[in-house]
């Protein structure tokens, strides 16, 4: 693949560098694992058995994680296109 100045294989490095990037941030936002809570983090109500032994490290109760997905998530862009194009927005 022609990646103009680039050097060869850096489009795929940047590729493989974003999905580890959000593949990381998503294991930081679900808790990474180790000891599930018993009741919500949010709205202390009880956190069902069958919950914490399929997600361990659970801290939400279906309901407060279902609101809290719904919830639109911000993050800072960053350009790894490289395009003229990209760069002027």
């Amino acid at each position: 693949m022609a990646g103009g100045w680039a050097r060869d294989g850096a489009v795929n490095e940047q590729i493989e560098a974003s999905i580890a990037e959000e593949l990381e941030r998503m294991r930081a936002a679900r808790g990474g694992g180790g000891e599930s809570r018993e009741t919500c983090a949010e709205c202390e109500e009880p956190i069902p058995e069958a919950r914490r032994r399929a997600l361990p490290g659970v801290m939400l109760c279906i309901d407060c994680q279902r609101e809290r997905d719904a919830q639109p998530v911000r993050r800072g862009g960053i350009n790894r296109r490289g395009s003229k194009d990209s760069q002027l927005k």
